[in-house]
């Protein structure tokens, strides 16, 4: 194994007084981060109803994630500057604001602002949170408290549609972000509660040149990819414009990079091979799951004509056994001290899951394809739990926030790709079947799954065994993630705590 090294352990605690003083300060900060994507999707049909724009409400969506992508590695690096419990107080605070904001909206315009101003408020929860935990929690015991902070991540994600749901349904739209202001305030009361951290990074100052050259790339980047979600030739021109527009940013990113001393990108971690194997286990851990979340309620609904309720149901299992294996490999990395071979292992067993759904999904039933990728879910937690991992213990406490930076750029750029890459499979196979399969998946969607009824049984049928095959495509598609998955775990020269 190459030398490599290792960041200092942090003072320890008893184990008691350790959880009370990490857990509660950063359960809700990620529990907010994963759940506010779904619950704002959920209020999508409502916000359109009142505020009219309905073309407009993609905006929402891909705003919010365009300013938490660019704004992790800003926090990262600004919290090695001045503290991350500093940066985490101030992200929260900027998070309650913005949802005042948006309830408060009268228009589509002023709610997409408050939109993209809870995206650079969220960006900084996940990553700071993360540091937090490589500031106060010695190496080993990492493993554990990564499996915490997994679990809160699926919670919330688990959690917000059905939030979403209920508050839109019972207060309308406006109480989904209402919601978000008391939950704030608790969390800055625990952050509050945190051990002040004091800034670890000497060196250089804040890399301004390199945050806008870091958007430059990033914003045409997340657009290029939406739209091969759905490819026509038609788009073609702008798409490539906009990864050209992103590939000569990227480039100017990393000259720049290199002349900094004190990047946002810490590019000499990035040169280790256990760091970039890390941050490419966590764009494919990202990919993967957020393909088999976008995707597979749509299977439910249009292949097995299941409500929306029995969907949310039979995605419980799954979002469980995330959770749970995430847990579980914590603890298994603090008891063994061992990293890589658990997503090296695991992963297989969920690429195997995925190719099994692949070759009998739609002869399966509904529940027995659940609780078959549950199966493989229970190994997916190990992918971003090893990532974090690692880089924590490649990186210096000077480079903490960084470090955790990188990774969740990694997994937010890898979450775009992984369902741009299955949608535009999906529609892909979709466009190659003989009859109208694509628009009458697309008329489902949006209508729901009676919108075939008109069709003659047997037409029927037989559109809805082409949009099945077409998902075969999809599971593939996340299969190859998970392949990718097992190769950075075998390959990482890192393996132990």
């Amino acid at each position: 194994m190459s030398s490599l090294p290792i960041a200092e352990e942090p003072a320890r605690l008893p184990p008691r007084q350790l959880f009370r003083t990490v857990i509660p300060p950063i359960a809700l900060p990620v529990f907010l981060a994963a759940a506010d994507p779904t619950v704002v999707a959920t209020a999508l049909p409502a916000i359109g109803a009142t505020l009219g724009h309905a073309h407009l409400l993609s905006w929402m969506v891909v705003a919010n994630l365009i300013a938490g992508t660019v704004a992790a590695p800003a926090y990262g690096r600004l919290g090695d500057l001045f503290g991350q419990r500093r940066l985490l107080m101030g992200s929260l605070g900027l998070f309650l604001g913005a949802a005042l904001l948006c309830a408060t909206a009268g228009n589509i315009f002023v709610l997409i602002l408050g939109r993209v101003l809870q995206g650079l408020g969220g960006g900084g929860l996940v990553t700071l949170c993360q540091a937090l935990i490589g500031v106060h929690v010695p190496r080993r015991e990492r493993g554990r408290y990564q499996g915490y902070y997994a679990a809160f991540i699926m919670a919330g994600s688990a959690f917000g549609p059905v939030a979403g749901g209920f508050l839109t349904q019972a207060w309308g739209w406006p109480a989904v972000f209402l919601a978000y202001l008391p939950v704030c305030a608790v969390a800055l009361a625990l952050a509050a509660r945190l051990p002040a951290d004091a800034p670890h990074s000497t060196g250089g100052g804040f890399d301004i040149a390199g945050m806008g050259l870091l958007a430059a790339f990033v914003v045409p980047l997340l657009a290029a990819v939406e739209r091969l979600q759905q490819p026509t030739l038609a788009a073609l021109p702008l798409t490539l414009g906009l990864a050209a527009t992103a590939a000569v940013a990227l480039r100017a990113l990393l000259r720049q990079q290199r002349r900094a001393g004190a990047g946002i990108l810490a590019l000499p971690l990035l040169r280790q091979a256990s760091f970039w194997r890390a941050d490419a286990m966590s764009a494919c851990s990202g990919a993967s799951l957020t393909a088999m979340v976008t995707f597979l309620p749509l299977y439910f609904e249009v292949v097995h004509g299941a409500s929306p309720g029995r969907t949310g149901l039979l995605l419980v299992p799954l979002t469980v056994a995330v959770s749970a294996g995430s847990v579980l490999t914590g603890s298994l990395i603090a008891r063994t001290g061992r990293t890589a071979v658990f997503p090296g292992l695991g992963l297989i067993v969920t690429a195997a899951t995925l190719l099994a759904a692949a070759a009998w999904g739609p002869g399966l039933s509904e529940t027995t394809l659940a609780l078959l990728l549950a199966v493989g879910g229970l190994f997916q937690g190990s992918a971003m739990l090893t990532a974090q991992i690692t880089v924590q213990l490649v990186a210096s406490p000077r480079q903490l926030g960084v470090a955790s930076a990188s990774v969740q750029l990694a997994r937010s750029l890898g979450s775009a790709f992984g369902a741009a890459a299955a949608g535009a499979v999906l529609f892909g196979l979709l466009a190659l079947q003989d009859g109208h399969a694509a628009g009458l998946f697309l008329a489902m969607i949006r209508h729901g799954p009676d919108a075939d009824a008109a069709l003659p049984p047997a037409a029927r049928a037989i559109a809805r065994g082409e949009i099945a095959n077409a998902f075969r495509g999809v599971f593939l598609t996340v299969a190859v993630f998970s392949a990718g998955i097992v190769a950075s775990a075998w390959t990482m020269p890192l393996r132990r705590v």
